[in-house]
């Protein structure tokens, strides 16, 4: 895949990234209003898809084996086994005990480890998101050669 116009490419480059600063806005803010983890990751990996299509795949130099994407989908589900343990080891015997200090309603961080999880799964969810995509550009690369 070789990518589009110059001009398409420099948009996408200044769309990209206010799309994935949207994307932590919904990640951070998911206790607080309605998003969270899901549809943070899914913004993320949005951003990501964007500049892949407008770059081509050479942008990226992917390989029939890609795992980034995979080991950072892992690493945020052990990140959630973590804290899920250390709210068993730290509180009373409870796996997802919140651990941390709740705050005051109403203000970024008022949710313990809440905000933790989001972020965890948002990593999570850009990445297998990101995954997906990778392995279909891939197939279609290898059907056309």
């Amino acid at each position: 895949m070789k990518g589009m116009t110059i001009i398409v490419k420099k948009t996408t480059q200044l769309i990209a990234g206010i799309v994935f600063l949207y994307g932590i806005y919904v990640i951070i803010h998911g206790h607080l209003s309605p998003g969270g983890g899901f549809a943070g990751g899914v913004i993320i990996a949005g951003s990501f898809i964007l500049l892949i299509l407008a770059n081509g795949s050479e942008f990226i130099n992917l390989t029939r084996e890609e795992t980034g994407t995979t080991i950072t989908e892992n690493l945020a589900i052990l990140f959630v086994l973590i804290i899920a343990l250390a709210g068993m080891l730290l509180g009373a015997r409870i796996f997802f005990n919140n651990w941390l200090p709740a705050g005051k309603v109403g203000e970024l961080i008022s949710a313990g480890v809440i905000p933790l999880f989001n972020i965890s799964v948002g990593i999570e969810v850009a990445a297998s998101i990101l995954t997906i995509f990778l392995a279909l550009v891939i197939f279609k690369e290898e059907i056309t050669k």
